[in-house]
Formats: structure tokens, sequence, C-alpha cells
């Protein structure tokens, strides 16, 4: 069933996005969209991103945006999104093969859970490092997302998460900030979220000097 909308904010990423629509390709039965937010692109990244939909056979929408900021652009996809569930992931990250149906497994079998945290795999300058477990989680929401901003409980790697729709309702990530938009986004998700985990890996999450210093 096409249950998922796929998420994906980018700037100036030509050079990447093929891989990470490729990754996508095995979860295709599950992708009823992918939302690509081109957000003020100078390399033709929504063309190439287009080709390679075409060829993977990706149902692939492309919004143009001028956010300048990753959650102002997922924001913009969040509120186009028409599918049950959201899956987020960054143009320079990586899903692994079977993640996002075990994500949705787990969405399936633990009753009324509305998201689902995986492991993730880190990896610095092409180098795969370690497997990042999630930890920490209670069944209270609130508890969770109090650990969560107080750093209690291990980091949501954007691309590691599946959350439904209705949990996130009108949450948004906030903007203009440097850094700490994905904590808090995370924290008032978990607030009201009914929470699931699994451990394995669902994506590689690509670190670089380039990354940390240039993104947008």
């Amino acid at each position: 069933m096409k249950a998922v909308s796929v998420i994906i904010p980018a700037h100036n990423a030509a050079a990447t996005i093929v891989r990470t629509l490729g990754s996508l390709r095995s979860e295709a039965d599950a992708i009823g969209e992918v939302l690509l937010v081109d957000d003020l692109s100078s390399d033709g990244t929504a063309a190439v991103a287009s080709d390679a939909a075409s060829r993977l056979g990706l149902p692939l929408r492309v919004i143009q945006s001028n956010c300048r900021d990753a959650g102002g652009a997922r924001n913009l996809a969040l509120s186009q999104a028409n599918h049950p569930w959201i899956y987020m992931i960054d143009a320079d990250d990586l899903h692994l093969e079977g993640g996002l149906r075990s994500l949705l497994l787990q969405a399936s079998m633990q009753a009324r859970a509305d998201m689902v945290v995986g492991a993730y795999r880190r990896r610095t300058d092409g180098v795969d490092r370690q497997i990042k477990l999630p930890a920490g989680y209670t069944a209270a929401s609130i508890a969770n997302a109090s650990a969560y901003i107080e750093g209690h409980i291990r980091s949501i790697a954007v691309g590691s998460a599946l959350v439904s729709r209705q949990a996130i309702g009108e949450t948004r990530f906030p903007t203009g900030l440097a850094y700490d938009e994905d904590t808090l986004f995370w924290a008032r998700v978990l607030s009201k979220a009914r929470l699931a985990i699994i451990t394995q890996p669902v994506m590689t999450y690509c670190v670089s000097a380039e990354r940390s210093d240039d993104r947008f």
C-alpha cells in the first residue's frame, strides 16, 4: 500500500541526490510520493532528481522554495504531504534497504503507535564508524520529550524515524536557527506521540566537514 510521503529538503544537492533517491528504490511499493523541496539550488538539483526518479520509478514532485533553511523546506513539504505516514531524509544521506518496511511493520504490530524510531549508521568522511541504537525512551510521552531536550535520549537522525501525519499535526520545525531545529521538532512530536522503536539500522547518516560547514 502506498502509505508514505517522503520529504527531502535539497540545496545544491545534484552530486548526492541520485544516490539518496536510489537508496529509496527498494521501498517503492510503500512510497506514495517523494516531495523534493529545491531550496534555491544553482546546480540543477531539480532536473537531476527528476531524471533519476523517472528511471527509478519513484513518484517525485519537486517543490520550489526560497526558504534558505532545511527546517523551512521540510515545513513546506509537510503542508503539502498527502499520505498517512511521513518519512524525512536529507539529500546527502542514504536509506537502507528494508528500513522503511520494518518501520511500517513495527507501527502495525504495536497497537496505536504513531511514531517509530530506528537505529542508524553513522558514516564519517565515507567510512562507517558506528551504529547508533535508539536508547533511553519510556512509555511516557512527556517524559520522553523532556529527556530528549535534556540530552538523556539518543538524538534522532532525520531519516531514522517514521511519524504519522496525524501525530505531527501542526507541529513544524523552528526556522532561522543555526542549530537544534531538529531537536526542538522531535521533542514536540515526542511529547504527544505513541512511540515504538526498532534496533534495525534504517539509514546511513553521512557526516563530513563539507556537510557541517556548507549545508545551506
